[in-house]
C-alpha cells in the first residue's frame, strides 16, 4: 500500500479534518483516505461493461444476435504497447 505525507496543512484545515473525522467516528488518518478516494472516484462514472449492456438493451438484440459477438470477439492475449 502507497503512503502519502501532506506537508504544510494550514492549522484550520487539521482542525476541521479532526472534527470531521470525530463526527465520522472515524481517526483522522481514515477519514483523510476516505475524503481523498472520494475526490478521484466518480460515483457518476459510467463503466464501459455498462454501457454496452445499455446500448444492447436497446438494440433489442436476439439471443442469437448477442451469441455472434463471442464468435467475432478477439480473444487472443493482450500486448504490450510499445512506444519506441
Amino acid at each position: 500500500m502507497a503512503m502519502l505525507t501532506v506537508r504544510n496543512l494550514p492549522d484550520e484545515v487539521h482542525r476541521a479534518l479532526r472534527v470531521r473525522a470525530a463526527r465520522h467516528g472515524k481517526s483522522m488518518e481514515a477519514e483523510a483516505r476516505e475524503i481523498l478516494k472520494s475526490a478521484v472516484t466518480s460515483e457518476s462514472r459510467v463503466k464501459l461493461g455498462s454501457l454496452l449492456a445499455d446500448i444492447g438493451r436497446q438494440a433489442q438484440l436476439s439471443e442469437d444476435e448477442t451469441l455472434v459477438f463471442g464468435h467475432v470477439r478477439d480473444k487472443s492475449s493482450a500486448r504490450q504497447v510499445d512506444f519506441e
